[in-house]
């Protein structure tokens, strides 16, 4: 494997320091495909858009890179220390992954309501896995505790030139295969990803615009933006929880202030739609973290009329979460559609409103009724059901419907 230059500082970001990375760990980690997908440029404005599969990468997700990068660069005492770090998924993945490959022990701290299917992920790779805390800040700061009284080495999630470089060399690939590359668009949590990527691809297409992508429910990034300087935020529960950062690293933060053209909001109806169409229309299966930036370009909020780069960062998404997600999805593009209404509780009622939900051609999943409740007065039933729907617009056609024919509709959620 070919060394880096010794004159390099590994312990700033640069374009040298990120091609000593590629360098470094080219043999460790998969040059993962660009997926050209051209029912995606009108709704960019005409720019070919091009999906960067980084789902695909070892471990599920770009964080390989990264602790790659690190654990290479450890000397001899260092790794007869060991390593320890925080996650809640993808980064105890790429660092129990590298550890193993550079024969170093590694102890992860993970929420003790953390993914058990991440969690054994992380076994299965070799690592001493530790499930402590309610969330995972208080994982973070166990980890930090271990690593001092035990002398350990600890890998930061994004806030460490060293795994800013290697997830740069992301950025190196997509300049690769995308040379005319106008616009990058990529999720942002702490800042490891798109700091990295933003600095490579800024130093060889200096006019590329670089958009980052953040859920709404986590939008730290922009609050530091405003203030000036990273700063703690409450965050909302959010299915794009590989993001769901409440603080930027700052490092990374002074690198995205300064190579960050925009900086996107996404909704969770966006995100889980988002998800819902890279498995039917790409054929791939994204976390919410890793369709933020497929959100971003589907919801009309990124433009360009250049090629574009979309980075699709994570694919590990719990097979648990995954129907409630689809289905979340389906709600949101309008081909599942949840209401009820109030019945006079007599014969015929409930038949009458199911015909005129099959004139409709509505399918009906599911119906459930209620003789009980603070809403209702003697001789009414409530009546909840769950319809599949074609889109949006047959959505509003049935509701207005069953308004015209009297239906009071309590509930509804799309």
């Amino acid at each position: 494997m070919t060394e880096h230059p010794t004159s390099i500082d590994e312990h700033a970001v640069s374009i040298d320091a990120i091609r000593a990375a590629r360098n470094r760990i080219q043999d460790r980690v998969r040059v993962t495909p660009m997926l050209r997908k051209e029912t995606l440029d009108t709704m960019v404005g005409g720019g070919e858009v091009h999906l960067k599969c980084e789902h695909l990468q070892r471990t599920g997700s770009f964080k390989l890179r990264g602790a790659l990068n690190l654990i290479a660069q450890l000397a001899p005492e260092e790794r007869a220390r060991g390593v320890v770090a925080a996650s809640a998924g993808n980064h105890a993945q790429g660092v129990a992954v590298a550890a193993a490959e550079f024969g170093v022990e590694a102890t992860i701290f993970m929420p003790a309501d953390a993914s058990l299917a991440k969690v054994e992920a992380t076994v299965n790779y070799g690592a001493d896995v530790r499930l402590v805390g309610d969330n995972l800040y208080e994982s973070l700061a166990a980890a930090h505790t271990f690593a001092q009284e035990r002398g350990a080495v600890f890998v930061h999630p994004f806030d460490d030139a060293r795994i800013v470089n290697g997830q740069g060399t992301l950025g190196l690939e997509i300049v690769d295969q995308l040379p005319m590359v106008g616009a990058v668009v990529v999720p942002v949590g702490g800042g490891g990803l798109a700091s990295g990527v933003a600095t490579a691809v800024r130093a060889a297409r200096p006019n590329c615009r670089i958009i980052g992508v953040q859920a709404s429910a986590c939008a730290s990034l922009p609050a530091a933006l405003e203030l000036g300087e990273p700063t703690m935020v409450q965050i909302r529960p959010s299915m794009a929880d590989g993001i769901a950062v409440k603080q930027p690293g700052a490092l990374t933060f002074e690198i995205m202030r300064s190579l960050l053209d925009e900086v996107v909001l996404v909704e969770e109806e966006e995100i889980s739609a988002a998800i819902l169409w890279s498995m039917e229309r790409a054929k791939q299966v994204l976390e919410g973290a890793g369709a933020a930036g497929l959100a971003a370009v589907l919801s009309g909020k990124v433009r360009s009329s250049e090629p574009i780069a979309v980075v699709l960062c994570g694919g590990n998404i719990d097979p648990a979460a995954l129907v409630p997600v689809i289905r979340h999805g389906l709600t949101a593009v309008g081909r599942f559609l949840y209401l009820g209404t109030i019945l006079p509780d007599r014969p015929g009622e409930l038949s009458h409103l199911l015909s005129l939900l099959a004139s409709l051609r509505v399918n009906i999943l599911g119906v459930e009724h209620h003789r009980e409740g603070v809403e209702l007065r003697i001789g009414e039933t409530r009546v909840d059901l769950i319809l599949q729907t074609r889109n949006v617009e047959h959505v509003e056609h049935v509701m207005s419907q069953l308004r015209e024919t009297g239906y009071r509709l309590i509930t509804q959620t799309r």
